[in-house]
């Protein structure tokens, strides 16, 4: 009785059954058969005395669908004229397609009612897993939110993967999986002729017995039944779903309808992941570009932008993972932010003149030239020791920060006068005294005031590239990152919080990396002798104690996560200390 309610129920049949024995006028008996084996009875008692090859028992044939049948079985009368025998025909006939017309009327209720049911369930997945899927445009979060739905929905089979293009190629490497065991690789499916006709027709595959399908030889051991399905954006294949099971027969079409639904879901969100890294990633490289531009300009600050930004990133995540500083923490957009603002930072100085940005001694080759023969000069016409003179100024010249001692003997050489014919000129000029008697560095206060132009210029050369969103503060970073707590920094001279914590670590940074590489001016300092730099600066008030102690104690870590920020997709930056085991 149980498989035929499936088709209609059964006291409808039965009340169809006592209305044919009320036109019998209860001479005959009714029944139903379902694949052979009588069912329902009425007007008699118990389902015997029905069998089909009595000469009394009349039968026609009814279909439940394609595949399962039964029959109407009348007992007439033995005792019966032909005339009543017809009579009984003409009554069996018209039950039957009474029933029959139940019946077919019943499998289409039934089948609107799957086909609605179906669409709900559908416009119900498509409700939930559109929000889940497009939630982020990140590609590891695209694929394992569809995997996730796969799960969730209670699909047959427990394996699955999912298998993306690499753009611009036909290859497919495996992007996320689940229940594989060690040492078995979901990526050999991709070398099989039953995946490539997935991936060429576009079209999914339900195989229920992987042995008997010749397009599987076996590319992974083990599998008895696999539903492919294309995950497919307006463009072009994106990337292929597979579940897959040990067992074989799993799999059913409503399966790959369903399937298919979530992979149309998933082909857009793909889709919008790829064109966000490519342009994250095209974004990242002409930002490198024009950062090495810079850069290029001076061979002894090549590769500072870039080390910058990625010590600024493992410096800003460390920070977020450390619990002394519960009230800063970067999420993955804005350390992305930092990272760019690390690489653009010095881009203004693109606008400092040339023979600023490499000043290596406080006057030029050809200036110390042309003292050299006006010393020699005087030397000839008088008892002026000139070739000790020089070496003097020679020696003063090169120095970051001369003794005192000679910077009077300058000051000496600074009053002193040679004649040309009637005319008397200085032996030095009052612009190369100014260079000269500089107590620390090379550059003159004009050139220095001309050097801390960048931060602003940096900022006004980047107004007018239109950012994405979400890069809101990376002006401001790159303008205050040579701002100080105490106010003497430039070029704004902001105090204390005016300065943005990112400008603020951004500030130590890159005092550190200019320390510890070669300039024109000085050799590269120790990490040590970095450290205690930095250390003397906090002292004084000029950078953020708090962050540079946390920097110096943490220096190790934080060069670590830089190298791995060089080397990971700046797309997935909150993730590098999970990626470096830390």
């Amino acid at each position: 009785m149980t498989p035929l309610k499936k088709y209609i129920r059964p006291a409808v049949l039965r009340n169809l059954l006592r209305k044919a024995l009320a036109v019998s006028c209860k001479e005959c008996c009714f029944a139903i058969t379902f694949e052979g084996e009588v069912v329902i009875a009425e007007g008699c008692d118990g389902l015997g005395g029905f069998e089909a090859d009595r000469p009394n028992v009349l039968t026609e044939r009814i279909k439940f669908d394609s595949v399962h049948t039964g029959q109407v079985r009348m007992r007439i009368p033995i005792e019966c004229s032909p005339e009543e025998k017809k009579t009984h025909e003409r009554l069996l006939g018209f039950a039957k397609y009474s029933i029959q017309e139940c019946i077919d009327m019943e499998g289409a209720r039934r089948s609107i009612a799957d086909e609605a049911l179906s669409k709900y369930r559908e416009l119900a997945l498509l409700h939930r897993s559109v929000p889940t899927i497009n939630t982020s445009l990140r590609m590891r979060d695209v694929v394992g939110s569809l995997i996730n739905e796969c799960r969730r929905e209670n699909y047959p089979g427990e394996f699955g993967a999912v298998f993306l293009s690499e753009p611009g190629s036909k290859s497919f490497r495996m992007a996320v999986e689940f229940g594989f065991p060690f040492g078995l690789s979901p990526q050999a499916l991709v070398d099989s002729d039953l995946f490539r006709e997935v991936v060429d027709s576009d079209r999914g595959e339900i195989v229920n017995d992987l042995d008997a399908d010749g397009r599987w030889q076996g590319e992974i051991s083990g599998l008895g039944s696999i539903a492919l399905i294309p995950i497919v954006s307006p463009n072009r294949t994106e990337g292929v779903l597979a579940l897959a099971s040990e067992n074989k027969g799993l799999f059913e079409a409503a399966h790959r309808k369903s399937l298919a639904t979530l992979a149309s879901v998933a082909g857009i969100s793909v889709s919008n992941a790829f064109n966000f890294e490519g342009i994250q990633t095209l974004m990242n490289a002409i930002l490198q570009a024009l950062a090495e531009a810079i850069d290029s300009r001076d061979p002894f600050t090549a590769g500072h932008s870039e080390r910058v930004a990625q010590l600024a990133v493992a410096f800003a995540y460390s920070l977020s993972e450390n619990i002394g500083f519960r009230d800063i923490f970067f999420a993955d957009l804005e350390l992305r932010e930092i990272y760019y603002a690390g690489i653009l930072h010095d881009v203004g100085k693109i606008g400092i003149k040339e023979n600023v940005l490499t000043k290596k001694t406080r006057l030029p080759k050809r200036r110390m030239d042309v003292l050299r023969a006006r010393f020699h000069l005087l030397g000839q016409t008088s008892d002026f020791d000139w070739l000790a003179a020089y070496e003097l100024v020679r020696s003063v010249n090169r120095a970051m920060a001369p003794e005192k001692e000679k910077l009077d003997a300058i000051r000496e050489l600074g009053k002193l006068n040679w004649m040309i014919g009637d005319e008397r000129h200085p032996l030095l000029y009052e612009d190369e005294l100014e260079a000269l008697l500089l107590e620390y560095g090379n550059l003159t206060p004009d050139e220095r005031k001309e050097i801390q132009r960048h931060p602003a210029e940096s900022e006004r050369i980047l107004q007018h590239i239109p950012m994405q969103e979400g890069y809101s503060n990376m002006l401001t970073i790159i303008r205050q990152h040579h701002e100080r707590m105490d106010g003497s920094g430039y070029p704004d001279g902001l105090v204390g919080s005016d300065i943005m914590i990112q400008s603020r670590l951004m500030a130590i940074v890159d005092i550190y990396d200019a320390v510890t590489q070669e300039r024109h001016y000085k050799p590269a300092s120790t990490r040590s002798e970095a450290m205690k730099i930095l250390s003397f600066e906090a002292e004084q008030g000029k950078l953020d104690t708090p962050l540079v102690n946390f920097f110096l104690k943490n220096i190790e870590k934080i060069e670590i996560l830089s190298e791995r920020v060089k080397s990971t997709r700046v797309t997935h930056l909150s993730e590098i200390g999970i990626l470096s085991g830390m």
